[in-house]
């Protein structure tokens, strides 16, 4: 069972992960008030409010950097974008993160 709800989990995060990519640019532009800042003050409040630290990054060809903020002690994480300019908009957020160290599967196995 517990097999099953880590995939579901990991599929969850992948499924949200791959929404957030393509809702990205649209979220940028809107640059809502109460969803977009300076990226050092989303960043301290994510620290602050949530005590999340960033876990993972990475860039998009348009040269926006996604960033995956997360708390080992209450599980919360959030997903945010950070546009060239400076710009951070919150993507999602969410409970139960959990560290995967997953190895690729070789070919000869079931994925």
């Amino acid at each position: 069972m517990r097999k099953v709800t880590t995939m579901r989990n990991t599929l969850s995060r992948g499924l949200a992960l791959s929404a957030a990519i393509a809702l990205a640019p649209t979220l940028i532009h809107a640059q809502s008030a109460n969803n977009c800042g300076p990226r050092a003050s989303v960043v301290e409040t994510l620290g602050q409010k949530y005590g999340e630290s960033r876990q993972g990054m990475g860039l998009d060809d348009r040269g926006a950097m996604l960033e995956i903020f997360a708390s080992s002690d209450s599980g919360s994480w959030t997903i945010t974008l950070t546009a060239p300019n400076g710009q951070t908009c919150l993507i999602a957020s969410g409970q139960s993160f959990e560290t995967l160290a997953e190895v690729l599967p070789t070919g000869k196995e079931d994925a």
